[in-house]
């Protein structure tokens, strides 16, 4: 952290300050009622501190991506972060337009204001280095119309996008409280980890998860535990057919090429990727339970089984260090929450030092009534895991090249 200006460093009275947040959060598909409001809760401290010293906050986020089913505007959230912060926070429905940077130009100190979802804007949905991210409209436009960049936002941290990594390139920056907390609170424990260190690897961001978990396991990780999407992938790597509606999923979600990936992994670390013994598979809305062996089936996989919970339940019981992300399967789901409580409720358990990450995971953590039982709660599932795996965060390294 010593090379990385926070907002100790910097004078805010007056300016405009433009702070990415991560407030992406599950959102009820029936009803488009927001889930878990800790990510917005996360961001309290940075908001707060920036208007109690009279700065002008401009807020940028995101939520979920193009394509999925929450994949909506920011409105809803501007209203939880008024309810949280105990400031009037004004829902902007864009975000460089004329109109937008009207009122970004006529705001006062102590004001807020939140701007549209960020990968409303396909610029912000490519990963590509900072330098290149520099001459993207959001920087270019935004940049123009703000005088600091905070970024607060680790649960994107290990993404190369334009909002996360362009603006300290070109403008004054520096980490938010969380930004800093999380920075000092993991790479305190990725000091000296106590062995063995297990990951717990799910949810549907299978790309990250697979990404870290070859870097983890090249620098020493004893076990990784598959569920959800990652352990679908994993299976259809070692060569079993999963069955059409599991595979259309992978398909949809854009993860075939995974299924290569996570087959080299395995060429060299078998042993140590642990896949469920057995399934659930969702029959018409009820939860059948069957081997792996009995695979293909016509169903949809929904959730690991009572075999793979208590085969990762043992595991996690003698291990030192467990590090965890994503839901074991569609936990949403009365019948499907399962393994994810189970799991979630092993490690809250256990007596090795625990870590856990991502929205719908602490929000399992949080149903469950489990949180107390868990030594860290991260705000990002990806972020999280790629920084313990031993990845350098796109977003750290750009606030690193940043100045005051």
């Amino acid at each position: 952290m010593k090379d990385i200006f926070t907002l100790n460093d910097v004078e805010v009275e007056g300016k405009t300050v433009l702070v990415r947040i991560d407030i992406n959060t599950p959102i009820d598909p029936e009803t488009g009622k927001l889930l878990d409001d800790r990510r917005v809760r996360s961001h309290k401290d940075t908001i707060t501190e920036l208007v109690e010293k009279k700065a002008k906050v401009v807020l940028i986020a995101h939520q979920s991506r193009p394509g999925e089913a929450d994949f909506t505007t920011l409105e809803n959230h501007a209203r939880w972060i008024s309810e949280i912060t105990g400031y009037e926070v004004e829902y902007i429905d864009s975000m460089f337009s004329s109109y937008a940077q009207g009122k970004i130009n006529r705001m006062e100190p102590g004001d807020i204001v939140l701007l549209e979802n960020v990968r409303f804007y396909s610029e912000e949905v490519i990963n590509r280095p900072a330098d290149a991210q520099v001459k993207t409209h959001i920087v270019r436009k935004l940049s123009k119309v703000a005088d600091i960049y905070i970024n607060d936002a680790f649960a994107t941290a290990h993404r190369s996008q334009p909002s996360m990594v362009g603006f300290p390139l070109v403008m004054k920056s520096a980490a938010g409280r969380l930004m800093e907390k999380e920075l000092r609170s993991i790479g305190a424990i990725m000091e000296n980890p106590k062995k063995p260190v297990t990951f717990v690897l799910g949810g549907t961001k299978a790309d990250d998860s697979i990404r870290a978990t070859k870097l983890a396991l090249e620098n020493g990780t004893e076990y990784i535990l598959t569920g959800g999407l990652v352990a679908n992938i994993f299976l259809a790597a070692k060569g079993y057919r999963l069955g059409e509606p599991s595979i259309e999923f992978i398909r949809g979600k854009r993860m075939v090429e995974q299924i290569d990936i996570a087959r080299g992994i395995l060429s060299e670390h078998m042993d140590k990727i642990i896949t469920p013994v057995d399934l659930a598979l969702d029959n018409y809305g009820e939860r059948m339970e069957i081997p792996i062996s009995e695979l293909p089936r016509n169903m949809k996989i929904s959730d690991i089984g009572k075999g793979t919970v208590d085969k990762y339940g043992d595991i996690i019981k003698k291990s030192g260090t467990i590090f965890a992300k994503g839901a074991l399967g569609i936990f949403e789901e009365k019948n499907f929450a399962y393994g994810t409580e189970e799991i979630i409720k092993s490690i809250a358990k256990s007596n090795g030092f625990s870590v856990i990450g991502g929205g719908h995971l602490v929000a399992a953590a949080k149903e469950f009534d489990v949180e107390d039982g868990i030594n860290h709660i991260s705000s990002g599932g990806g972020a999280c895991i790629s920084l313990l795996a031993g990845y350098k965060l796109p977003a750290v390294e750009a606030l690193r090249q940043g100045t005051l």
